[in-house]
């Protein structure tokens, strides 16, 4: 809230500031960019142990951006979320009607999705306000783009790109809007964290990124943690048709701040694989580590992206994780996009086989504005602490 007064107070300099020069204040309105996104999905969610669940829902998104004025921008942005019967799923528990129904973490809702104020000197960035917010890959900080309501961040951003093929970035987060809505009792974490990340793509063969992402969290002081950690990605062409892709990432994590655990572990991410010009093989191995029945965590990841679209794994196992996979693309006429998956998972403290899982989507493009997709998740377990899971996805998104 405060680095949200202080965004409000932004806009209002920065509107003084155009009063000096009407002309130059008119110009930064008439010019600015006004976007648009409707996306209308289907998810039914089929999970052992639990009634059925389906969401049929519309996620509306406004917004409105200004033109560059003296270095400054401003953008608001609102968002509606709507359900044909919020009954018929479980708004992650807020719904008393969804109770005994599987999750599907759409809540009904209206909302200010972001509000900012922001200002550039030559290649330095400075964001205030509730922002959507990535790091690198989104596996430790991500906006989770694929909920109907993303995560945004109430933070105070600074990127410098001064220095050649070099990127530095450092945010302080006050506050994280989470998925679930502001209902829900843990829809908002309050914050005192600090983000670091440096990243070098002067290298002929791929990008060296460094981080350090100091987490504390006040009304959520268990995901509190430190991690330190680095990657390299890059490709390496073959011949004109196909090159070789490669990413390693390795990080340390321990709690931090808040946290009343006592822990240290680590992650490791390994990735290799031929992409050409309408198809692509990736083969993976990703090990989310345990110490003292903690699994490593990742509170502010795009999670759906990682270990599964069956979502079982949103928070890493007490004897953490192993998730070794496959991953298929393929380009086909008429703008289809197929994307497919292959999970095999296990426990990394005891090598405990957890399950599979088969994840497949195929999407078109019908033109600049529409976009289209089918997708499905088969989860099937190896475990019987865990459930057989299976959802099914229909959607039609129209931006502008």
């Amino acid at each position: 809230m405060k680095l949200l007064a202080v965004c409000l107070l932004g806009i209002a300099t920065l509107t003084r500031t155009g009063a000096a020069g009407t002309t130059d204040l008119q110009s930064a309105i008439a010019q600015g960019k006004l976007s648009f996104n409707a996306r209308l999905r289907f998810e039914s969610v089929e999970q052992s142990g639990l009634r059925d669940a389906e969401a049929f829902t519309l996620r509306s998104r406004l917004g409105y951006a200004t033109a560059p004025l003296h270095g400054w921008k401003a953008l608001v942005e609102a968002e509606n979320i709507l359900a044909a019967d919020g009954d018929a799923y479980s708004q992650a528990g807020i719904n008393p009607g969804g109770a005994g129904r599987a999750v599907v973490a759409d809540a009904e809702i209206t909302e200010v999705n972001q509000l900012l104020v922001a200002f550039t000197r030559d290649r330095t960035t400075a964001t205030l306000g509730r922002q959507r917010f990535v790091l690198d890959q989104a596996r430790f900080v991500g906006d989770v783009g694929w909920r109907q309501n993303m995560q945004t961040f109430d933070a105070l951003v600074l990127q410098d790109k001064s220095f050649a093929k070099t990127t530095l970035t450092y945010a302080y987060l006050d506050r994280i809007h989470r998925v679930f809505g502001r209902d829900h009792p843990q829809g908002r974490w309050d914050s005192q964290s600090h983000l670091l990340n440096a990243s070098y793509a002067g290298f002929p063969g791929g990008t060296l990124t460094a981080y350090a992402y100091l987490l504390d969290f006040a009304n959520s002081s268990v995901n509190s943690c430190a991690t330190y950690g680095g990657s390299y990605a890059g490709a390496q062409a073959l011949n004109k048709d196909l090159k070789f892709n490669y990413r390693l990432e390795a990080a340390t994590q321990a709690d931090d701040g808040s946290s009343p655990l006592n822990y240290s572990t680590h992650y490791v991410s390994i990735e290799a694989g031929l992409a050409g010009k309408s198809a692509g093989l990736t083969l993976g191995h990703e090990v989310l580590g345990s110490d003292r029945n903690v699994g490593f965590k990742t509170p502010l990841a795009t999670l759906h992206a990682f270990n599964g679209w069956a979502d079982l794994f949103l928070t890493t196992p007490a004897a953490g994780l192993q998730d070794t996979f496959a991953r298929a693309t393929v380009s086909l006429p008429e703008n289809v996009s197929v994307l497919a998956f292959y999970h095999r998972f296990s426990t990394d403290a005891g090598d405990t086989r957890l399950g599979d899982e088969f994840d497949l989507q195929v999407s078109r493009k019908f033109s600049q504005r529409f976009t289209a997709l089918a997708k499905y998740a088969d989860f099937n377990r190896s475990s019987p602490t865990l459930p057989d899971v299976r959802k099914f996805w229909l959607q039609v998104e129209f931006a502008y």
